[in-house]
């Protein structure tokens, strides 16, 4: 089966946050002094993006935007009017699919009351709050600059102002927390009725402040009965889990996660921001990304020193490139969309495949990649199998 060309979306990377958190290896970078070129930095934004846009050609022009997501970094440092000035210049070179979803992260810490409206006006329909806990010294042990109360009001005020379509997100198996700990984070949220809910463990990644000087964590089976708990507790609350740390009511899942996990395309404009398109024609699945610091990223906006690499995926790469976005997925995905998306006959993955299911990781369900409930359980182990 030839490559197709699947859904395309756009993100774009705010890189500024009030303060790096000890955990994360995201390409933030803590406010210094002035504070950032918010507007300059739109410009180069619009700039990486006509120059992507002409680098690519066919491979991109015309292609409808199905979800736009604005993560950082903090981008609700970013004034709305500066997220409504990119969003009206995107679509005036883009066409945005009706009902296109358009998701801005935002830190409770950060959001002045009264804001949220403006980002609803400026079309921003769908938020994604960085909570990670409701227990106040948890957060002061992450690093965050909020307070549970101070959460809690910023949630009910962009409910207030109009937002339905909610993601809170929430971190277990934080430093010296119990069960009963992580539950009650949970309950917090579940309280606050969002429309989605993203669950994940705190990992110790490498150069990150906690992978120098590690804090005490709970150990493996700990975590484990975290995440059994408490993914049992959303369930009953109606939160159905669809992806690995992903937990949402009915038709509120994330569209532009989504299509990550099913191996779609998505333009990455901005310092730092990946990017992948299928080019049909050549029958190549191609990854850009661009320079990371901020100021460099600035200075070569629109310009080729703005890219970081850029290069095809080699064939060999594409089985656990695939696998390691679509095996998230709870339900799995169909086995001819990996010869749709890869443009490899589904005979490359026969012997792995063949291999993940005696084990018992992979479900046996003809025409249908899935992992069962024990290859979830190890899912690296699985993804690891389709390594070239």
């Amino acid at each position: 089966m030839p490559l197709t060309a699947p859904p395309l979306a756009l993100y774009v990377h705010m890189p500024w946050c009030v303060k790096k958190c000890p955990y994360c290896d995201f390409n933030s970078h803590g406010l210094r002094g002035e504070p950032p070129p918010y507007a300059a930095y739109v410009d180069a934004l619009l700039a990486d993006l006509d120059a992507d846009l002409a680098d690519f050609g066919a491979a991109a022009h015309g292609r409808p935007i199905a979800s736009v997501f604005f993560g950082g970094g903090t981008p609700s440092l970013f004034a709305p009017e500066h997220v409504a000035r990119f969003l009206d210049a995107a679509r005036a070179r883009l066409p945005f699919a009706d009902g296109c979803e358009i998701t801005l992260e935002t830190n409770p810490g950060t959001v002045e009351h009264g804001r949220f409206d403006g980002y609803l006006a400026a079309g921003v329909n769908r938020l994604s709050f960085g909570i990670q806990s409701f227990d106040d010294d948890k957060l002061k042990r992450l690093g965050r600059i909020h307070s549970a109360a101070e959460a809690e009001a910023a949630v009910k005020s962009a409910q207030d102002a109009g937002y339905a379509n909610l993601n809170l997100d929430l971190m277990y198996a934080l430093p010296e927390q119990t069960l009963d700990g992580a539950l009650a984070d949970v309950e917090r949220a579940i309280a606050l009725a969002p429309a989605h809910v993203s669950h994940y463990q705190l990992t110790l990644e490498p150069n990150t402040a906690f992978a120098a000087q590690p804090p005490p964590l709970p150990d493996d089976d700990a975590a484990w009965d975290m995440q059994e708990r408490c993914q049992a507790r959303l369930a009953e609350a109606g939160y159905a889990q669809y992806e690995v740390s992903a937990y949402a009511r009915p038709g509120r899942r994330c569209a532009h996660n989504l299509n990550y996990w099913r191996f779609g395309d998505y333009l990455g404009i901005g310092a730092g921001a990946h990017g992948k398109l299928s080019d049909a024609a050549a029958g190549t699945v191609r990854r850009r990304w661009k320079v990371r610091h901020p100021r460099a990223y600035l200075d070569a906006a629109g310009m080729p020193a703005r890219i970081g690499g850029d290069a095809a995926v080699p064939a060999g790469e594409l089985p656990f490139e695939y696998m390691l976005n679509a095996l998230r997925l709870v339900e799995g995905v169909p086995l001819d969309e990996f010869a749709a998306r890869t443009g490899l006959p589904a005979a490359t993955i026969a012997a792995p495949l063949a291999e993940a299911q005696r084990r018992g990781w992979l479900s046996g369900e003809p025409g249908r990649l899935r992992a069962t409930a024990l290859g979830q359980r190890f899912l690296n182990d699985v993804i690891g199998a389709f390594l070239g």
